[in-house]
């Protein structure tokens, strides 16, 4: 996961005055599952519409899959799911498929497998305008399936499921980047992103904030300690893993050590004469990193 697919630079798109996108920079690797985390109206789908060519950036960059957006060489190898899914109400779904096949070159085997893939086999003959919400969204990102692309760009492609049918929707994304497509999906729900993400491009109010991986967003795990005295198992934690990495929260020592270090560190406190109550892993969650990074945005100037 090395190759760049996906690169933008300075992306700007501005609408009067108000910049829905600003200078974004941001890069999605071959073979991963980008997310592209960020609040409702953060920019996330102005960004991805400048990616398929939708919309035209008013200034800045962007190449995909080695062409600028919109090009018909580059289009040709994605699928894509903006927003809602549009199709004919009076048509099946495995109608609406087998129409946007045909314009595809594709055929029906095609069609069949989009529909298996997202659990529809069994409603494909039923209007599309008997869906339910989760159902038509599944539909969409069926059509964004036909012919095996090597990149598909989802939009908030959990929306209006069910939470079996995001928990199905996270196993087949995950499952498609496993047999090599790349995925880049915009989402506003953090557990989504967390689970099934590979690296996060943090997005708000137009401004790419970070882009990293989960785990590095999350940082490091640390390992809370309720004691007493506490004064002195702050001192033993202390002598022991370094003040750097001793801090009080609420009452407790809060240790940045791995969670099997904590036998030893439980054998130390215990042979100073320390009553230890409670030793527990705390894993700074992304929700915790968000909430961290918006704080700080909030507090800079633009």
């Amino acid at each position: 996961m090395t190759e760049p697919i996906v690169t933008t630079r300075a992306l700007t798109k501005r609408y009067g005055e108000r910049l829905a996108a600003d200078r974004v920079d941001l890069t999605v690797r071959r073979g991963e599952v980008y997310g592209f985390l960020g609040p409702n109206g953060a920019g996330k789908t102005t960004t991805l519409r400048m990616l398929l060519g939708l919309v035209r950036p008013t200034s800045g960059e962007a190449t995909v899959l080695g062409q600028p957006p919109g090009a018909s060489a580059g289009l040709s190898r994605i699928g894509a799911l903006i927003e809602g899914p549009g199709f004919y109400p009076y048509l099946t779904g495995r109608d609406n498929l087998r129409v946007l096949a045909r314009y595809a070159g594709l055929d029906d085997i095609a069609v069949e497998a989009a529909l298996e893939l997202v659990d529809l086999s069994g409603r494909g003959g039923d209007r599309f305008r008997s869906y339910s919400l989760g159902m038509k969204q599944r539909l969409g990102v069926a059509a964004a399936l036909l012919g095996d692309p090597e990149l598909l760009i989802l939009d908030e492609p959990t929306n209006g499921l069910d939470p079996n049918g995001m928990a199905d929707m996270r196993e087949l994304i995950r499952t498609l980047a496993d047999h090599g497509q790349t995925v880049l999906l915009s989402s506003h729900l953090l557990g989504e992103v967390e689970q099934i993400c590979d690296r996060v491009g943090v997005i708000v109010a137009g401004r790419l904030l970070v882009e990293s991986t989960v785990a590095d967003l999350r940082g490091q795990a640390s390992v809370l300690v309720r004691a007493e005295p506490l004064a002195t198992a702050r001192e033993v934690a202390t002598n022991l893993i370094g003040a750097e990495r001793v801090s009080t929260e609420d009452g407790a020592l809060r240790l940045s050590i791995d969670a099997s270090s904590t036998a030893e560190l439980n054998r130390a406190l215990v042979l100073s004469g320390v009553a230890v109550t409670e030793v527990r892993p705390v894993e700074r969650t992304l929700e915790d990193a968000f909430i961290a990074m918006t704080k700080t945005r909030e507090e800079i100037p633009s």
